[in-house]
């Protein structure tokens, strides 16, 4: 299922490699981020796996909203005290070779759309308790709904609730932000993602 919402538009995209090895740290990066920096309104933060001969772990990337806001923000990771990290963005680099690296493959999915797991994004705060598919579709930037084991094409109803558990990670597949949903007890839907082992950055809320 689709929404009419528009996600489209290049926008520069930012590569950090902090050498998190697992999503929930890459997680906890991406808040801590956002609490440091003070991300403007309208990023889009992903996670990516990375797996190369010298890199086995996670890496994340920020979509910002415009060259301004991706200039800042660089400045801003290199002046972090504390974060022992590589960057990327555009044909820069900065910090240790393999990191930035990795933090280049991750600002490149992004780019291309073709993988990231977005952890921030347009409207994630309206997704908290159940909502309905048709608010969900509505109030953020997720694009598609995939339910896992319906057939090929299938829609679910727009009144159906979804039950978010306040964890909700939609990914980046063929250039939509798509949620994979499962489904629930009485008749609703979940992401297909659990937290593990409870929502993750509670104490950034």
């Amino acid at each position: 299922m689709s929404t009419p919402h528009d996600a489209s538009g290049a926008r520069p995209v930012l590569g950090v490699d902090a050498g998190t090895a697992s999503l929930r740290a890459a997680d906890h990066l991406v808040h801590d981020l956002v609490d440091r920096l003070g991300l403007p309104p309208g990023t889009v933060a992903c996670t990516h796996l990375i797996r190369t001969d010298e890199r086995r772990g996670t890496a994340v990337s920020l979509a910002l909203p415009d060259a301004g806001a991706a200039e800042s923000v660089w400045a801003g990771i290199a002046a972090l005290e504390g974060l022992d990290a590589g960057a990327s963005l555009g044909g820069r680099a900065y910090g240790p070779r393999g990191a930035a690296r990795a933090a280049a493959l991750a600002a490149g999915e992004h780019a291309r759309r073709t993988g990231g797991r977005a952890v921030l994004f347009p409207g994630v705060e309206h997704l908290t308790g159940t909502v309905t598919v048709a608010d969900l579709l509505a109030l953020t930037t997720v694009e598609r709904l995939v339910v896992v084991g319906a057939p090929a094409g299938y829609r679910p109803d727009p009144a159906t609730p979804v039950g978010t558990r306040d964890h909700v990670r939609p990914e980046w597949r063929a250039g939509r932000l798509t949620l994979a949903l499962v489904p629930a007890a009485g008749g609703t839907l979940a992401p297909f993602e659990v937290p593990d082992p409870t929502p993750c950055c509670a104490d950034h809320v």
